[in-house]
């Protein structure tokens, strides 16, 4: 890592479970130094944001050491605003952020929104921000404790282009210690001294110094080795198993021969190294069409649009049939997450939807999840047809084994949610699909094969997305601008 300072956060030997049957690190060690910037990596649901909660002490470890220079403090800008905070207003929210009363909380408050680059009344609701502003309001947060380390938790999600631009700015001339949760590549190489790499099957934490590029590449050359070696190793094991066989059909003496045999092939088998976990990603998929829908599915004649904190509204003039696609463009708070809302249950001003035309929506915060319901039966009750073999075949190829079946939505990570939203959509066979940033939390592997689904779908789509490589892979018929509509 950067050799900025001393060790700071050392992990020795430490070891971390929940309940009896879900590992989440067995003997880890890693050190992270004061100043560095560091990348945490791992598949969904490994259990990086759990490694910030044995940072901050909100989770114990079951052995081993967690050492942390205590005369330092630590804040972290989580992923999401809890749901129990949604109603309190931006100064109540921030108030939050201190055990005891602040007096001078307001110009505090005024002085991260800068560092963010967010204006808002103090007495505004959470509730009413949109996706964007709210991963704004995370960062303030935790900048407002002025803390020594700060945790990041998928910093970039539902930031805008300016956003992302402004965070990597902020990261760059940040001058103390920063560990980040992040998919997205470019906005980590940008500041990244280091990577911290869980390792979803041996519950290790591998530590490379280097860019994130240069560290992904270096993990992807030693996976391609060891993939070579269990090449190498099935070849010889397959060999000495015949010669075996053919030793232990002689008798006599040659059955000694075939015992050691034995023994050799039993050591050789201990040396294959599993395929990593991390290097599956989720299986190419198909989102099917709601069966015999015909001519204008939507139809939106205004659009509601906030400016300088007020709903106006504007004329449009936008069709979308069967087959047709339109990507909805905009700056945070302008007003796309309210539109895609209303369009999916009926209530937007100037819309039509036809009869009978079934809505998948995948929101960006999962609430149209019912976080309190198994992930089977999520999956059941959105189910059209089909066996109960055919459910659970959906949901493996989005990596949901028959454990995480049994889980309730609330307890998954974030990426988990994700991918249950698109298990739910093949299943809902909707003739209308809205997308509401539907790269959020989702593992980097994953994206090139959502895209490639959207890109098939048959029905008529609507799409938010504030990232361009993968809006490329997808073919769009129409762009409707919300801030051209403004000037």
């Amino acid at each position: 890592m950067a050799q900025n300072g001393g060790v700071i956060i050392r992990f020795d030997n430490v070891s971390f479970e929940y309940g009896h049957n879900k590992q989440i690190l067995n003997e880890a060690s890693f050190s992270v130094r004061q100043g560095a910037k560091i990348t945490l990596m791992g598949q969904n649901g490994a259990g990086k944001s759990t490694i910030f909660q044995l940072i901050t002490g909100s989770l114990s470890s079951e052995s081993g050491a967690i050492n942390i220079n205590k005369s330092l403090s630590i804040a972290v800008s989580r992923q999401v605003i809890p749901r129990d905070q949604m109603d309190l207003t931006v100064r109540e929210f921030f108030e939050k952020a201190f055990k005891e009363k602040v007096y001078d909380i307001d110009p505090r408050i005024d002085n991260v929104l800068e560092a963010v680059n967010l204006k808002t009344p103090h007495d505004k609701i959470i509730k009413s921000f949109s996706g964007g502003q709210q991963a704004r309001l995370l960062l303030a947060f935790a900048l407002i404790q002025n803390p020594d380390i700060l945790l990041l938790d998928e910093p970039t999600n539902n930031l805008d282009k300016d956003g992302i631009a402004h965070l990597t700015k902020f990261l760059v001339d940040y001058k103390k210690t920063c560990i980040v949760i992040s998919h997205d590549a470019d906005f980590l190489n940008s500041f990244t001294h280091g990577v911290l790499y869980l390792d979803v099957f041996t519950h290790k934490i591998e530590q490379y110094v280097g860019d994130y590029f240069d560290v992904v590449k270096e993990i992807e050359t030693r996976l391609e080795r060891e993939r070579m070696k269990n090449v190498r190793l099935e070849k010889d094991i397959q060999h000495r198993k015949e010669q075996m066989n053919f030793f232990a059909q002689k008798g006599g003496h040659m059955r000694d021969v075939a015992r050691k045999m034995r023994e050799k092939i039993e050591d050789l088998e201990e040396d294959i190294v599993e395929v990593r976990q991390e290097d599956k990603t989720i299986k190419n998929f198909f989102i099917p069409c709601q069966e015999d829908i015909t001519g204008r599915l939507l139809e939106l004649k205004s659009v509601s649009i906030m400016q300088k904190h007020k709903p106006v509204s504007k004329k449009v003039d936008i069709t979308l049939k069967k087959n047709e696609r339109m990507l909805l463009t905009g700056p945070n708070g302008i007003g796309k997450t309210t539109l895609l809302e209303k369009l999916a249950s009926g209530h937007a001003k100037g819309e039509h939807i036809a009869e009978g035309i079934r809505i998948g929506y995948y929101r960006q915060d999962f609430s149209t999840l019912d976080f309190n319901e198994t992930v089977y039966k999520t999956l059941a009750d959105a189910m059209k047809s089909g066996t109960e073999q055919e459910l659970r075949s959906c949901a493996a190829g989005f990596l949901i084994d028959a454990e995480i079946l049994k889980t309730k939505i609330g307890s998954l990570s974030e990426g988990q949610k994700g991918l249950v939203a698109f298990a739910r959509l093949t299943l809902e066979r909707p003739g209308l699909l809205i997308l509401d940033e539907p790269t959020n939390h989702i593992n980097f592997r994953h994206i090139p094969i959502i895209a490639k689904a959207l890109d098939k779908y048959e029905g008529a789509m609507i799409l938010v997305s504030h990232v361009p490589e993968f809006v490329k892979q997808i073919r769009i018929d129409q762009t409707l601008d919300l801030e051209k509509l403004i000037k």
